[in-house]
């Protein structure tokens, strides 16, 4: 493949290129903005994820460090063939210095893929690691035959934390221990229910039964399988990754036809409050990671702000509750700046990659440090953990949510504010 690197190192070597001492200098000295592309899905079922992208974006623009930046934002339509042409747009059409990309594997992995091929440096995050790394793999299947990348980076937390938090969930309760699995046929889902790295060992080491009724096309408007299979296992837990809409039709569907578990714990759909108070009452003690709130114990190293000031800020100037993505889209910036104020040459992606890999951040999600800690080897280069509680969203009297920490036993900094509760 001939990548826009190559095809520049090709051209300054036949004098087509610029001055050698014009690409040494620093691109803030030279007065050029330094080049952004942004990718997150801001239209289609994954939407809700990118709803603060405005005032972030806003925010970044505003901030001293945002000065020296030109920010090129796209629509990955949560398509993933889209994510991937866009991403392609942004590399050859606008010439971007680093990429950033945000929200589940449909978006994070097509980006970061073609940055890779292309030797473009990108910072990615919310989606966990496993889906991102081993479903970039050419054989996802093969352990023996996966590479490391050179331009791709990552930092959010893994399948190992999300089980971790939501078995510690789940012990708060009297249960049966017998849980149903909603695992849609997509990049998450298929990670969830892989039966080596997701849920499936995991929970039969800790004596739980897993029914998992198998794959579902995601926008399906029929869970009756799904539902009929838990009520025949006596399931008393529910979990899964379900998009947002699935999973208001199958809790809608489940009430409809008698089955309420004592719990449901869900990642990716209940994440966001208007998905919850779509349930109406319905979504009282519904259960799920929680990545970022107002009460985590981390500033911006952007601006100084805690993470009550970004939430109260993103609120005052919304409307809005805040969402979990704020805290991880502010933090992609925060190490774009990060970053690039550490490179001597914006466009030189090797170096820029390397100052990736080099980052110790103390960010508004946490410490970002690509040291290995908590990973496999095989993902140590690549992969930056951050901290996960497990949190419920409690009905209040105005008809809407509010979502409490009931479990932070894998990140005792984080402060709880409840325990675990059935649901009834």
């Amino acid at each position: 493949m001939i990548t826009r690197r190559k095809l520049l190192q090709s051209s300054a070597a036949t004098g087509l290129g610029l001055a050698a001492g014009t690409l040494a200098a620093p691109a803030i000295a030279q007065g050029a903005k330094i080049k952004l592309g942004y990718v997150s899905p801001q239209s289609g079922p994954l939407a809700a994820f990118s709803e603060a992208d405005k005032f972030i974006l806003e925010n970044f623009a505003a901030s001293e460090a945002g000065a020296n930046f030109e920010v090129i934002v796209k629509d990955s339509q949560s398509n993933p063939n889209r994510a991937a042409d866009v991403a392609g747009e942004l590399i050859v059409d606008d010439e971007i210095d680093l990429m950033l990309v945000a929200s589940t594997p449909e978006t994070t992995n097509p980006v970061a893929s073609t940055c890779e091929a292309e030797e473009v440096p990108c910072i990615s995050t919310v989606a966990p690691w496993q889906p991102w790394f081993i479903g970039q793999q050419g054989n996802p299947g093969d352990p023996a035959s996966w590479e490391p990348f050179y331009y791709a980076y990552h930092f959010f937390w893994g399948l190992e934390d999300v089980i971790s938090v939501f078995t510690a969930m789940w012990n708060q309760l009297e249960t049966n221990k017998q849980v149903g699995a909603l695992f849609p046929n997509d990049g998450d889902g298929n990670a969830w229910g892989d039966p080596n790295v997701g849920f499936p060992p995991v929970l039969s080491e800790l004596g739980y039964t897993l029914t998992d009724p198998g794959r579902y096309q995601n926008l399906t408007d029929d869970f009756s399988a799904q539902i009929n299979a838990f009520r025949q296992a006596n399931v008393e837990i529910v979990t899964g990754v379900p998009i947002p809409p699935d999973f208001t039709t199958f809790w809608s569907q489940a009430k409809q036809q008698g089955f309420t578990p004592k719990a449901a714990s869900i990642g990716k759909a209940i994440l966001f409050p208007q998905a919850v108070e779509a349930l109406g009452n319905a979504g009282n003690n519904l259960s799920s990671e929680v990545w970022w709130s107002p009460t985590h114990p981390f500033s911006s190293s952007l601006t100084g702000a805690s993470s009550a000031e970004l939430a109260q800020g993103y609120m005052a100037a919304t409307n809005r509750q805040w969402t979990q993505p704020i805290g991880f889209v502010h933090a992609l910036f925060e190490m774009a700046a990060n970053v690039m104020g550490r490179v001597d040459d914006a466009g030189d992606g090797d170096a820029v990659a390397e100052a990736i890999a080099a980052t110790q951040l103390d960010s508004i999600v946490g410490r970002i440090a690509f040291d290995g800690a908590g990973l496999p080897p095989f993902a140590a280069q690549n992969v930056a953990k951050t901290p996960l509680v497990g949190g419920q969203w409690r009905l209040l009297d105005n008809g809407s949510y509010d979502l409490v920490i009931v479990d932070n036993s894998s990140a005792p900094e984080i402060p709880t504010a409840g325990v675990m509760e059935e649901i009834s």
